[in-house]
């Protein structure tokens, strides 16, 4: 059988092809071209676990090379890879942990949590490795919301602490190391030292992502956390009213000014549809989402509806990318985790952290 030839200009407009979905990534960056038993292969190296990717990419390869009527084997490898920020070059990563999210909100009550815990579930359905740290000490709620209210972590030794496994995730909060009705009456230094606790002394299992849900506002948490690890990206979620984008924008500014990238903007309880008659109505504005991520010049993630199913399955511990992942709500959720693994493996693969800003004191 005669060997396939493939020109050098050939395999170069090969490796020049864009990845899908991803911005500025090309084909190059993540593959190499060797010699094989009758031609060619083409070994790639996938950052993200999610199916889409790679179909869509084997697609386009397959497109590009039966247009030249030639073709090549294709040889996929999947490894989250940590990404690569201007935290990351200034303190020492989590022993097991490659990728921080941050999920935040400038005020309470926007569906933080709900979208927290979602984002994460929707990782694990693609088949990564993932934690979730409930950094809310003073509200924690991923236990209820994780359906593992009230199991206790177990002690590994050494001061250290072992995850709770809920819906295959690995979880660590202080809602499950106290009662429900048990309130933490801190000063700020003691949530902080709690905080760091909880991030350093947990055994984590080699994570591809820890996605922590962030209490609102822009107070020591935020503050201990941005000076303890290095945070790989941040999530805002809001709701479209203008209250809630006002406190919003404090939290983005508050990311930019320690260095922590801002990946984009969630709308929560973007329309309401009645089950009575199907009237659709944006009840808390329309846009606001599309309009703050326009002026801090991010993408607007994905928006959420105000849906009964998504309080009343999370209220029973099994939030609705576990409870049905192929629903339009969850769907909408597995969207959102998507673009937000293929930001962080933009970040891994080109060290895109965004520029160094400079601050004043006025």
């Amino acid at each position: 059988m005669q060997r396939l030839v493939m020109s050098d200009s050939l395999i170069n407009d090969l490796l020049a092809l864009p990845v899908p979905g991803v911005d500025g990534m090309v084909l190059g960056e993540i593959a190499e071209v060797k010699l094989a038993a009758q031609g060619y292969r083409i070994d790639i190296r996938l950052g993200v676990h999610f199916d889409s990717t790679k179909t869509a990419l084997e697609a386009a390869i397959t497109e590009f090379l039966q247009a030249r009527g030639t073709t090549c084997e294709l040889h996929w490898q999947c490894e989250v890879l940590a990404a690569k920020s201007l935290q990351s070059q200034k303190m020492n990563a989590i022993s097991g942990v490659k990728n921080i999210i941050a999920v935040a909100s400038g005020k309470g009550g926007v569906g933080k949590s709900t979208t927290a815990a979602n984002i994460a579930l929707a990782l694990v359905h693609a088949g990564a490795r993932v934690g979730v740290l409930d950094a809310d000490i003073y509200g924690p709620s991923q236990p209820q919301m994780l359906g593992v209210g009230g199991q206790r972590p177990e002690l590994a030794g050494g001061g250290r602490i072992l995850p709770v496994s809920a819906l295959g995730l690995q979880l660590i909060s202080m809602g499950n190391m106290v009662t429900d009705s048990t309130p933490m009456v801190w000063r700020g230094p003691m949530v902080s030292g709690a905080l760091q606790q909880l991030l350093n002394n947990t055994n984590w299992d080699n994570l591809d992502y820890l996605v922590i849900d962030m209490p609102p506002g822009t107070g020591d948490i935020q503050l201990t956390l941005s000076q303890a690890v290095p945070v790989s990206g941040s999530v805002i979620v809001t709701t479209p009213q203008d209250i809630a984008l006002l406190d919003a924008k404090k939290g983005i500014e508050m990311f930019r000014k320690v260095d922590i990238p801002v990946m984009g903007v969630v709308e929560n309880m973007s329309t309401h549809t009645c089950s009575n008659c199907g009237h659709t109505e944006a009840i808390f504005g329309d846009e606001g989402g599309a309009r703050l991520a326009a002026e801090y010049q991010v993408p607007v993630l994905g928006k959420l509806p105000l849906a009964m199913d998504i309080r009343a399955l999370t209220d029973a511990g099994k939030p609705p990318v576990a409870a049905d992942p192929d629903s339009a709500i969850s769907l909408e959720y597995r969207n959102i985790a998507h673009k937000v693994a293929l930001l962080l493996w933009q970040q891994a693969v080109q060290g895109d952290a965004g520029p160094e800003i400079v601050f004043s004191n006025d």
